[in-house]
């Protein structure tokens, strides 16, 4: 179990601000993990939540926190393939923690498990294939909330246009990297 990070809780906190103005829906959290950013989000902004995971046991973490937090009867959790197994509806916020090491620097995090840490060869493979799907799902007028590792990772995701419908607002900084805002446009 993770002791949530400080960068990874202004995640949640950020999220918090925007659902009460953000489109009518529920929050979407993609590479989920044990579900601790989008947990806290909901928790203090009282949406009901959809999380996602690769991973099952990640997956069975997750319901474990929701109960724990209780927020059982809130929260979704699909395990597999973001890609395959996000529900079709539109979502007024998308919150996602995606791996965005390089491969070849993954050893520098050794307490962190590969799954959760390798971004591909650029460090960007499952964040682009999150803002893919974002801006597939999040609603008009909605927020996607990206954990990164660099302003200039954000900047990249913002220039390759992989979410055309997506823009880049903001970037935040953490301790450890950076939470990039992306909106829908129209």
């Amino acid at each position: 179990m993770l002791t949530p990070r400080a960068w990874t809780t202004m995640q949640s906190q950020w999220a918090a601000e925007l659902i009460p103005d953000a489109p009518v829906g529920r929050v979407l959290e993609l590479c989920a993990g044990a579900g601790h950013i989008g947990l806290l989000a909901v928790w203090l902004a009282n949406r009901p939540l959809v999380c996602v995971d690769l991973n099952p046991a990640a997956c069975e973490l997750t319901q474990v926190n929701a109960s724990m937090a209780g927020l059982a009867d809130d929260v979704e959790v699909h395990c597999g393939d973001l890609a395959e197994v996000v529900p079709s509806e539109q979502f007024g916020v998308v919150i996602a923690d995606p791996p965005w090491v390089p491969a070849a620097e993954t050893q520098r995090f050794p307490e962190d498990p590969l799954l959760a840490i390798d971004g591909g060869e650029d460090g960007l493979s499952v964040a682009r294939l999150c803002l893919a799907v974002a801006a597939e799902r999040v609603a008009d007028g909605g927020h996607v909330l990206i954990q990164l590792g660099s302003s200039e990772q954000a900047q990249r995701l913002s220039s390759e246009g992989c979410a055309d419908s997506l823009r880049l607002i903001e970037i935040r900084d953490g301790e450890r990297g950076v939470v990039a805002r992306f909106d829908r446009v129209a």
